[in-house]
């Protein structure tokens, strides 16, 4: 939409072929349905929250940056706010707002929409593209083609990789497509126990053999398989490639991460002074969530019975580490159904980064997701797209003068 919009504002004849009945199926869905569409951060640095593939994005950014985007969806009537972690939605919080902007100014640039329309194949003639073919054996000429369809995730949405078939007709190579910002598996029975217990104010910790290779603070999740939310998403956009290397990886938490082990260990001595003949059970439950406690119980290996008088130092002094770093083995990451985003796609090394075009085969374009290209989590992967397409856009009409779906 955003390639189409600028494409047609410069002029240029163009058609936007889109094989769901609606348009936005996959934006709608964005930020639990508010629509996290891009980061005030300072613009010089989106590329450090870019994961893939960074230095291919440069241009983009500079040509279309985040103050651009805002500065554009104001203009196109969707008044914006910033939340934390510079993360920026429609005031509405509704990402149907945005997507009805899109549409606007796709409809006051003189774009046409196909809806119910499925691109199955390119058309190539002396080594460029000349045109799409549809699934109802319709060909559809053009003197260029910009794939913009996005990867693999959330398949419900219609993403079912045919971006990556299309490059391929082209010659592309195609970085193979994984899963990212995606909830972790893992490993130990005692999670499942856990399921729907949200945690604030922690911090993950997670390891290969000794070496920590992710740590933050944040809120995360339990499921029935593993764990989920904003600290594991971004985990998972950092870790994913070194996961499908090691198999596995440790993780804990820390459920007290504002007390060294010193002052938790004082803190849970006070408990017990308070206390002294209450049963172990009962006391610790007010250091966390009550449907942890069992569970931390059997970890620790005190007698739950026990009254606390009788927890020794060297007991008590192990259950703070406990808490300080709540074990998990992370053994791999959940589906494309659940992934925010893909990562992977078609290779930037066969792609120009200041026009998008490709390097293989003339007249034809890459806009967003499609590509080898991902961040983490916080409006970046938006951005991406948003900047990709103007870029694809502004390039295309400069080459072009012609007519482009």
């Amino acid at each position: 939409m955003m390639t189409g919009i600028w494409a047609a504002r410069l002029g240029l004849h163009v058609t936007v072929i889109e094989q769901n009945e609606k348009t936005g199926k996959k934006l709608y869905i964005t930020g639990k349905g508010r629509c996290n569409l891009t980061n005030a951060c300072d613009p010089q640095d989106l590329t450090g929250a870019v994961l893939s593939n960074p230095r291919f994005l440069y241009s983009a950014f500079a040509a279309f940056s985040n103050q651009d985007v805002m500065e554009f969806f104001k203009k196109a009537g969707v008044p914006l706010k910033t939340e934390r972690g510079e993360r920026v939605f429609p005031v509405s919080d509704h990402s149907s707002d945005i997507i009805r902007a899109l549409e606007k100014e796709y409809a006051a640039a003189g774009g046409v929409l196909r809806l119910n329309t499925r691109v199955t194949d390119l058309c190539m003639e002396d080594g460029q593209v000349c045109g799409v073919l549809t699934a109802s054996g319709e060909r559809m000429p053009a003197d260029a083609v910009v794939i913009a369809c996005g990867g693999l995730s959330y398949p419900s949405t219609g993403s079912r990789g045919d971006g990556y078939r299309l490059a391929e007709q082209a010659g592309h190579s195609i970085v193979d497509p994984q899963p990212s910002l995606v909830p972790l598996l893992t490993r130990e029975p005692y999670i499942p126990e856990l399921q729907g217990l949200s945690l604030k104010n922690v911090t993950l910790r997670i390891l290969d053999g000794k070496k920590k290779v992710f740590e933050e603070f944040g809120e995360m999740m339990f499921t029935h398989r593993g764990i989920t939310g904003p600290l594991v998403l971004t985990a998972s956009a950092r870790l994913g490639k070194l996961l499908d290397k090691k198999g596995s990886l440790d993780a804990f938490v820390d459920l007290k991460p504002a007390l060294d082990e010193g002052q938790l260990d004082a803190r849970i001595l006070r408990e017990f002074h308070a206390s002294p003949n209450r049963q172990f059970k009962n006391v610790i439950g007010v250091l966390f969530p009550a449907s942890l406690t069992p569970v931390m119980i059997s970890l620790g290996g005190i007698d739950p019975e026990l009254p606390v008088r009788d927890v020794t130092k060297n007991q008590r002094q192990a259950f703070a580490r406990l808490i300080k770093s709540f074990p998990m083995t992370i053994i791999g990451t959940g589906s494309f159904a659940e992934a925010v985003i893909t990562r992977g796609g078609v290779s930037t090394k066969e792609i120009v980064p200041g026009t998008m075009q490709s390097r293989l085969v003339k007249n034809l374009y890459f806009a967003g997701e499609v590509m080898d290209v991902d961040a983490v989590t916080g409006g970046f992967n938006l951005q991406i797209a948003w900047s990709t397409a103007w870029l694809a856009a502004h390039a295309l009409a400069d080459e072009s003068g012609g007519q482009v779906p």
